[in-house]
Protein backbone atom coordinates (compact mmCIF):
# COMPACT_ATOMS: atom_id res chain seq x y z
CA UNK A 1 0.00 0.00 0.00
CA UNK A 2 1.27 3.57 -0.71
CA UNK A 3 -0.84 5.82 1.27
CA UNK A 4 -1.21 10.02 0.42
CA UNK A 5 -2.12 11.99 3.21
CA UNK A 6 -4.42 14.53 3.00
CA UNK A 7 -4.78 16.91 5.75
CA UNK A 8 -2.00 18.09 8.35
CA UNK A 9 -3.63 18.15 11.85
CA UNK A 10 -3.06 15.91 14.88
CA UNK A 11 -4.76 13.03 13.60
CA UNK A 12 -2.52 12.73 10.99
CA UNK A 13 0.56 12.66 12.90
CA UNK A 14 -1.05 9.79 14.59
CA UNK A 15 -1.81 7.85 11.46
CA UNK A 16 1.70 8.37 10.40
CA UNK A 17 3.14 7.15 13.68
CA UNK A 18 0.48 4.00 13.14
CA UNK A 19 1.22 3.43 9.78
CA UNK A 20 5.47 2.99 10.58
CA UNK A 21 4.66 0.27 12.57
CA UNK A 22 2.80 -1.62 10.08
CA UNK A 23 4.20 -4.06 7.59
CA UNK A 24 3.64 -3.73 3.55
CA UNK A 25 2.21 -0.20 3.97
CA UNK A 26 4.08 3.28 3.67
CA UNK A 27 3.37 7.05 3.29
CA UNK A 28 4.32 8.70 -0.34
CA UNK A 29 3.00 12.03 -0.40
CA UNK A 30 1.20 14.44 1.65
CA UNK A 31 -1.40 17.04 0.92
CA UNK A 32 -1.70 20.76 2.32
CA UNK A 33 -2.86 23.96 0.59
CA UNK A 34 0.44 25.41 1.76
CA UNK A 35 3.76 23.44 1.57
CA UNK A 36 4.95 25.15 4.56
CA UNK A 37 2.10 23.26 6.83
CA UNK A 38 3.28 20.05 4.64
CA UNK A 39 6.80 20.19 5.70
CA UNK A 40 7.15 18.89 9.15
CA UNK A 41 5.60 15.83 8.56
CA UNK A 42 7.11 15.39 5.16
CA UNK A 43 10.78 15.75 6.87
CA UNK A 44 9.65 14.12 9.98
CA UNK A 45 8.24 10.76 8.44
CA UNK A 46 10.75 10.56 5.83
CA UNK A 47 7.93 11.56 2.75
CA UNK A 48 9.46 12.09 -0.41
CA UNK A 49 6.24 14.00 -2.27
CA UNK A 50 4.54 17.26 -1.01
CA UNK A 51 1.57 18.18 -3.29
CA UNK A 52 -0.81 21.40 -2.86
CA UNK A 53 -2.95 20.66 -5.54
CA UNK A 54 -5.54 18.26 -4.93
CA UNK A 55 -6.08 17.28 -8.34
CA UNK A 56 -2.24 16.29 -8.34
CA UNK A 57 -2.39 13.86 -5.75
CA UNK A 58 -5.76 12.20 -6.44
CA UNK A 59 -4.44 11.56 -10.15
CA UNK A 60 -0.68 10.86 -8.90
CA UNK A 61 1.12 7.52 -9.65
CA UNK A 62 2.94 7.73 -6.60
CA UNK A 63 0.33 6.22 -4.51
CA UNK A 64 -2.82 3.76 -5.21
CA UNK A 65 -4.18 4.76 -1.59
CA UNK A 66 -5.73 8.32 -0.62
CA UNK A 67 -6.16 8.47 3.28
CA UNK A 68 -8.45 11.58 4.17
CA UNK A 69 -8.32 13.82 7.48
CA UNK A 70 -10.18 16.73 6.11
CA UNK A 71 -12.89 18.78 7.78
CA UNK A 72 -15.46 16.64 7.94
CA UNK A 73 -17.81 18.47 5.36
CA UNK A 74 -15.05 18.15 2.53
CA UNK A 75 -14.95 13.94 3.06
CA UNK A 76 -17.70 13.17 0.78
CA UNK A 77 -15.85 15.41 -2.43
CA UNK A 78 -12.20 14.12 -1.37
CA UNK A 79 -13.60 10.79 -1.67
CA UNK A 80 -15.80 11.05 -4.40
CA UNK A 81 -12.15 12.67 -6.20
CA UNK A 82 -10.05 10.02 -5.28
CA UNK A 83 -12.44 6.79 -6.25
CA UNK A 84 -12.79 8.62 -9.49
CA UNK A 85 -9.43 8.27 -10.19
CA UNK A 86 -9.09 4.97 -9.27
CA UNK A 87 -7.54 5.24 -6.08
CA UNK A 88 -8.74 3.03 -2.34
CA UNK A 89 -9.63 5.21 0.26
CA UNK A 90 -9.48 5.43 4.22
CA UNK A 91 -11.61 8.07 5.25
CA UNK A 92 -11.58 9.47 8.75
CA UNK A 93 -14.70 9.37 10.75
CA UNK A 94 -17.23 10.71 10.75
CA UNK A 95 -17.16 9.02 7.22
CA UNK A 96 -19.32 11.61 5.50
CA UNK A 97 -22.05 14.65 6.24
CA UNK A 98 -25.45 12.33 6.05
CA UNK A 99 -26.11 9.07 5.12
CA UNK A 100 -26.87 10.36 1.28
CA UNK A 101 -23.28 11.21 0.74
CA UNK A 102 -21.80 7.91 2.05
CA UNK A 103 -24.49 5.73 -0.44
CA UNK A 104 -23.16 7.07 -3.62
CA UNK A 105 -19.77 6.93 -1.68
CA UNK A 106 -20.01 3.17 -1.42
CA UNK A 107 -21.97 2.71 -5.20
CA UNK A 108 -19.11 4.35 -6.35
CA UNK A 109 -16.68 2.43 -4.46
CA UNK A 110 -18.03 -0.76 -5.48
CA UNK A 111 -18.53 0.23 -9.38
CA UNK A 112 -15.03 0.75 -9.57
CA UNK A 113 -13.64 -2.40 -7.43
CA UNK A 114 -12.01 0.01 -5.08
CA UNK A 115 -11.50 -0.49 -1.35
CA UNK A 116 -13.13 2.57 1.43
CA UNK A 117 -12.72 2.18 4.31
CA UNK A 118 -13.89 4.60 7.56
CA UNK A 119 -10.93 4.96 10.21
CA UNK A 120 -12.81 5.01 13.23
CA UNK A 121 -10.81 2.78 15.77
CA UNK A 122 -12.82 1.23 18.42
CA UNK A 123 -14.67 -1.44 16.54
CA UNK A 124 -11.20 -2.77 15.43
CA UNK A 125 -9.21 -2.88 18.95
CA UNK A 126 -8.76 -5.79 20.57
CA UNK A 127 -10.10 -5.28 23.95
CA UNK A 128 -13.39 -4.20 22.10
CA UNK A 129 -13.38 -7.87 20.32
CA UNK A 130 -12.90 -9.33 23.04
CA UNK A 131 -15.72 -7.55 24.47
CA UNK A 132 -18.12 -8.82 21.41
CA UNK A 133 -17.20 -12.18 22.14
CA UNK A 134 -17.78 -12.21 26.42
CA UNK A 135 -21.12 -9.91 26.09
CA UNK A 136 -23.34 -13.09 26.24
CA UNK A 137 -22.04 -13.80 29.52
CA UNK A 138 -23.91 -11.00 30.94
CA UNK A 139 -27.16 -12.83 30.32
CA UNK A 140 -29.65 -10.75 29.21
CA UNK A 141 -29.20 -6.86 28.65
CA UNK A 142 -30.82 -4.36 30.21
CA UNK A 143 -28.44 -0.98 30.55
CA UNK A 144 -25.87 0.60 28.37
CA UNK A 145 -24.64 3.50 29.05
CA UNK A 146 -21.89 5.86 27.47
CA UNK A 147 -19.93 8.79 28.42
CA UNK A 148 -17.48 10.39 26.36
CA UNK A 149 -16.20 13.74 27.21
CA UNK A 150 -13.71 15.60 26.51
CA UNK A 151 -13.27 19.62 26.84
CA UNK A 152 -12.44 21.09 23.71
CA UNK A 153 -9.52 24.39 23.72
CA UNK A 154 -11.84 25.16 20.39
CA UNK A 155 -14.68 25.44 22.34
CA UNK A 156 -13.30 28.87 24.01
CA UNK A 157 -12.60 30.28 20.47
CA UNK A 158 -16.53 29.71 20.11
CA UNK A 159 -17.35 31.53 23.56
CA UNK A 160 -15.18 34.22 22.31
CA UNK A 161 -17.36 34.97 19.28
CA UNK A 162 -15.34 32.55 16.45
CA UNK A 163 -16.75 29.64 14.74
CA UNK A 164 -13.83 26.96 14.44
CA UNK A 165 -14.78 23.83 12.06
CA UNK A 166 -15.38 21.45 14.86
CA UNK A 167 -18.30 23.62 16.12
CA UNK A 168 -19.55 24.64 12.72
CA UNK A 169 -22.93 23.73 10.80
CA UNK A 170 -21.12 24.35 7.43
CA UNK A 171 -18.86 22.13 8.44
CA UNK A 172 -20.78 19.35 10.02
CA UNK A 173 -19.15 19.92 12.98
CA UNK A 174 -20.48 19.35 16.90
CA UNK A 175 -20.05 16.92 19.60
CA UNK A 176 -22.25 13.78 18.03
CA UNK A 177 -20.39 13.72 15.26
CA UNK A 178 -16.67 14.28 16.23
CA UNK A 179 -17.25 12.47 19.67
CA UNK A 180 -20.26 10.83 20.75
CA UNK A 181 -19.89 9.23 17.14
CA UNK A 182 -17.47 6.71 19.40
CA UNK A 183 -20.29 5.62 21.30
CA UNK A 184 -23.03 5.22 18.86
CA UNK A 185 -20.41 2.60 16.99
CA UNK A 186 -19.53 0.90 20.42
CA UNK A 187 -23.17 0.21 20.63
CA UNK A 188 -24.00 -0.44 17.29
CA UNK A 189 -21.50 -3.24 16.31
CA UNK A 190 -22.55 -4.78 18.71
CA UNK A 191 -26.64 -4.96 19.08
CA UNK A 192 -27.08 -3.40 15.82
CA UNK A 193 -30.05 -0.65 14.50
CA UNK A 194 -31.82 0.70 17.44
CA UNK A 195 -36.31 0.44 16.95
CA UNK A 196 -36.38 3.99 18.60
CA UNK A 197 -33.97 7.02 19.29
CA UNK A 198 -34.00 10.42 20.51
CA UNK A 199 -31.11 13.36 20.73
CA UNK A 200 -31.67 15.89 23.49
CA UNK A 201 -28.59 18.46 22.49
CA UNK A 202 -27.10 21.19 24.08
CA UNK A 203 -27.14 24.18 21.03
CA UNK A 204 -25.09 26.80 20.45
CA UNK A 205 -26.98 29.85 18.99
CA UNK A 206 -25.59 28.60 15.44
CA UNK A 207 -27.30 25.22 16.02
CA UNK A 208 -24.58 23.12 16.13
CA UNK A 209 -24.84 20.93 19.40
CA UNK A 210 -21.40 21.35 21.90
CA UNK A 211 -22.82 18.33 24.07
CA UNK A 212 -25.85 15.85 23.88
CA UNK A 213 -27.47 12.63 25.16
CA UNK A 214 -28.42 9.96 22.50
CA UNK A 215 -31.12 7.51 24.18
CA UNK A 216 -31.68 4.39 21.73
CA UNK A 217 -34.10 2.06 22.38
CA UNK A 218 -33.81 -1.56 21.72
CA UNK A 219 -35.83 -5.04 22.08
CA UNK A 220 -35.37 -5.41 26.05
CA UNK A 221 -32.89 -2.22 26.62
CA UNK A 222 -32.21 1.18 26.67
CA UNK A 223 -29.05 2.39 25.67
CA UNK A 224 -27.36 5.71 26.17
CA UNK A 225 -24.72 7.67 24.60
CA UNK A 226 -23.48 11.08 26.36
CA UNK A 227 -20.81 12.99 24.63
CA UNK A 228 -19.65 16.36 25.21
CA UNK A 229 -17.44 18.83 23.74
CA UNK A 230 -18.39 21.55 26.67
CA UNK A 231 -17.33 19.68 29.35
CA UNK A 232 -14.82 17.58 31.07
CA UNK A 233 -16.31 14.31 32.68
CA UNK A 234 -15.56 10.53 33.60
CA UNK A 235 -15.76 8.73 30.74
CA UNK A 236 -16.21 4.83 30.94
CA UNK A 237 -18.93 2.28 29.12
CA UNK A 238 -21.01 -0.02 31.48
CA UNK A 239 -22.81 -2.89 29.77
CA UNK A 240 -25.66 -4.32 31.99
CA UNK A 241 -27.12 -7.25 32.33
CA UNK A 242 -29.01 -9.60 34.44
CA UNK A 243 -25.94 -11.76 34.91
CA UNK A 244 -23.12 -9.08 35.33
CA UNK A 245 -21.39 -6.20 33.40
CA UNK A 246 -18.69 -5.32 31.63
CA UNK A 247 -16.99 -1.82 32.59
CA UNK A 248 -14.60 0.09 30.10
CA UNK A 249 -12.64 1.89 31.99
CA UNK A 250 -11.93 5.66 30.47
CA UNK A 251 -14.40 5.29 27.50
CA UNK A 252 -15.65 4.15 24.43
CA UNK A 253 -13.31 5.23 22.22
CA UNK A 254 -9.71 3.24 23.61
CA UNK A 255 -11.15 0.15 25.21
CA UNK A 256 -7.92 0.33 27.04
CA UNK A 257 -8.90 -1.85 30.35
CA UNK A 258 -12.10 -3.67 30.66
CA UNK A 259 -13.41 -5.35 33.41
CA UNK A 260 -16.16 -8.12 33.41
CA UNK A 261 -17.86 -8.67 36.82
CA UNK A 262 -19.62 -11.99 37.52
CA UNK A 263 -21.36 -11.79 41.08
CA UNK A 264 -18.10 -11.36 43.24
CA UNK A 265 -15.71 -12.31 40.51
CA UNK A 266 -14.00 -9.41 38.55
CA UNK A 267 -12.41 -10.25 35.27
CA UNK A 268 -9.83 -7.86 33.52
CA UNK A 269 -8.78 -8.18 30.10
CA UNK A 270 -6.52 -6.14 28.35
CA UNK A 271 -4.32 -7.24 25.31
CA UNK A 272 -3.77 -4.01 23.31
CA UNK A 273 0.39 -3.76 23.13
CA UNK A 274 0.35 -0.33 21.23
CA UNK A 275 -0.99 2.96 22.86
CA UNK A 276 -1.96 4.56 19.21
CA UNK A 277 -5.10 3.05 17.99
CA UNK A 278 -4.80 3.68 14.58
CA UNK A 279 -2.81 0.94 13.99
CA UNK A 280 -5.12 -1.94 15.06
CA UNK A 281 -7.54 -0.42 11.93
CA UNK A 282 -4.23 0.23 9.75
CA UNK A 283 -3.65 -3.72 10.57
CA UNK A 284 -7.10 -4.67 9.36
CA UNK A 285 -7.01 -2.75 6.47
CA UNK A 286 -3.98 -3.89 5.22
CA UNK A 287 -4.97 -7.47 5.55
CA UNK A 288 -7.98 -7.39 3.49
CA UNK A 289 -6.15 -5.58 1.15
CA UNK A 290 -3.51 -7.86 1.19
CA UNK A 291 -6.22 -10.51 0.58
CA UNK A 292 -8.00 -8.68 -1.54
CA UNK A 293 -10.96 -9.42 0.61
CA UNK A 294 -13.87 -7.40 -0.81
CA UNK A 295 -16.52 -9.01 1.13
CA UNK A 296 -15.31 -8.12 4.24
CA UNK A 297 -14.91 -4.56 3.15
CA UNK A 298 -18.01 -3.92 1.58
CA UNK A 299 -19.56 -5.71 4.91
CA UNK A 300 -18.22 -2.56 6.85
CA UNK A 301 -19.07 -0.52 4.11
CA UNK A 302 -22.73 -1.24 4.93
CA UNK A 303 -22.44 -1.46 8.58
CA UNK A 304 -20.56 2.48 8.01
CA UNK A 305 -23.94 3.17 6.23
CA UNK A 306 -26.55 1.73 9.10
CA UNK A 307 -24.20 4.22 11.44
CA UNK A 308 -24.67 6.92 9.55
CA UNK A 309 -28.28 6.52 9.14
CA UNK A 310 -28.71 6.40 13.09
CA UNK A 311 -27.02 9.74 12.94
CA UNK A 312 -28.80 11.44 10.52
CA UNK A 313 -32.36 10.00 12.57
CA UNK A 314 -30.43 11.35 15.74
CA UNK A 315 -29.79 15.28 14.50
CA UNK A 316 -33.18 14.78 12.34
CA UNK A 317 -34.43 14.67 16.30
CA UNK A 318 -32.55 17.52 17.87
CA UNK A 319 -32.93 19.87 14.51
CA UNK A 320 -29.28 20.09 13.59
CA UNK A 321 -28.74 20.90 10.12
CA UNK A 322 -25.83 20.83 7.94
CA UNK A 323 -24.84 22.75 4.89
CA UNK A 324 -24.53 19.42 3.15
CA UNK A 325 -28.10 18.36 4.00
CA UNK A 326 -29.57 21.84 2.27
CA UNK A 327 -26.97 20.68 -0.94
CA UNK A 328 -28.80 17.17 -0.86
CA UNK A 329 -32.25 18.49 -0.53
CA UNK A 330 -31.48 20.42 -3.45
CA UNK A 331 -30.05 18.03 -5.47
CA UNK A 332 -32.81 15.86 -4.94
CA UNK A 333 -35.54 18.51 -5.82
CA UNK A 334 -34.33 19.10 -9.50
Amino acid sequence: MKIGVIGTGSIVEAFLSALSQVNHATCTAVFSRKETTARPLADKYEIPHIYTNLDEIVSSSELDWVYIASPNSLHFEYARLALQHGKHVICEKPFTSNAHELQQLIQLAKEKHLFLFEAITNIHLPNYRWIKDNVHRLGSIRMIQCNYSQYSRKYDQLLAGETPNVFNPQFSGGALMDINLYNVHFILNLFGTPQQLSYTANKHENGIDTSGALVMQYDGFTASAVGCKDTRGMNFVLIQGEQGYIHVENGANGCRNVHLHIGDNDEQYNVQTTDNPLYYELVDFVDMFQNDDYEQCYQLLDYSYTVMQTLDRARQDAGIVFAADSAQATASSN
